[in-house]
């Protein structure tokens, strides 16, 4: 494959994510789902009632076993090792670096179990099923198998919450495909971020998260500098200090995998008064890095197309309003 063709695929990829999450849901017929959506799940990763955040226990190997499946070549043009060897140079998104991550080991909720990753491990696998699906085929789709096997490719997970407000909407995303590497012309909820790191930092879901809000909804610099300590951050001290008052209730949903790009999101939710919601973000952001920004009402519906984990959160949102307490919805 040249490189020419290469980049047409891509192209073919990122305009048509939507019928072709569709396909690739159709692939997986016997794999049990989130909430009736496309997104695919075990038994175990979703539990019937949502688990407050500070309740999650979160276990840490440094030296994991390797997974089956990383960083194949399949279909890549000639001189190119990775999937995000050759985006880097064909097709780069604005934000695309191989930043550390945390793989997936093990989940049965409350307890997520991780070791160390870097963000390419993910893309590497990720989005070349998908560019392969897109081309019709699924040689490396089939070698992979199972895309809740944790232990048969590199699991990145990124953590994608629903934030509702108490009188009833919720921050909705359009991921523009110029500016992202995963999901691009897809809806999603907000914030979603790839769980990972500053530096080298054991996994903390609520300081990932909160760096999420900063830069996701108010448009701050993912770049923090060198000094920076998360727990001395105002805004982290407000988050965190609301959370602690009960203004602010963070509780996880579930976990799932997108049938297209095996993505796996930690699905969660956070509820915010409306108070509060305008004194931290009263600066809303119409446009981000990633596309662009507004709200919804949380009525039960998703918009279409959105990203699987985006219309699964929702879904427990939903279904769960009363235990979150949204009973205006």
């Amino acid at each position: 494959m040249d490189e020419r063709e290469w980049a047409a695929g891509r192209a073919a990829l990122n305009g048509d994510r939507a019928r072709l999450g569709e396909v690739a849901s159709g692939l997986y017929p016997d794999v049990p789902r989130v909430a009736g959506t496309a997104l695919l799940c075990r038994d175990g990763w979703v539990p019937d009632a949502p688990i407050p955040l500070t309740d999650i226990q979160v276990e840490w190997d440094e030296e994991p076993a390797p997974p089956a499946v990383a960083d194949p070549s399949d279909g890549l043009p000639d001189g190119y090792r990775t999937y995000a060897e050759a985006m880097a140079a064909l097709a780069p998104p604005k934000v695309f670096e191989d930043r550390p991550a945390y793989r997936l080991l093990g989940a049965r909720p409350p307890v997520l179990h991780f070791g160390p990753a870097r963000y390419f491990d993910g893309v590497n696998v990720g989005e070349a099923v998908a560019h392969e699906l897109a081309a019709g085929a699924d040689v490396l789709r089939t070698r992979i198998g199972d895309p809740c096997d944790l232990a048969r490719r590199p699991a990145l997970c990124a953590i994608t919450t629903v934030t509702v407000t108490t009188s009833g909407r919720y921050v909705l995303h359009w991921r523009d495909p110029a500016k992202v590497a995963h999901a691009g012309g897809l809806h999603q909820v907000m914030p979603v971020g790839v769980f990972q790191p500053l530096r080298d930092e054991r996994p903390d879901p609520w300081a990932c998260m909160v760096r999420e809000y900063a830069e996701e909804l108010l448009g701050a610099d993912e770049d923090y500098g060198d000094d920076f300590v998360q727990d001395e951050w105002p805004f982290h001290r407000a988050m965190t200090a609301a959370r602690a008052e009960g203004r602010l209730r963070a509780h996880v949903l579930g976990l799932g995998v997108d049938p297209l790009t095996f993505a796996l999101d930690v699905l969660t939710s956070v509820v915010i008064d409306d108070d509060l919601f305008g004194e931290l973000f009263g600066g809303l952001v119409a446009v981000n890095d990633e596309g662009t920004v507004s709200t919804a009402p949380f009525d039960g519906t998703v918009p279409r197309p959105t990203q699987p984990a985006g219309a699964a959160a929702l879904r427990l949102a939903w279904r769960h309003r009363a235990a979150l307490g949204l009973t205006r919805g």
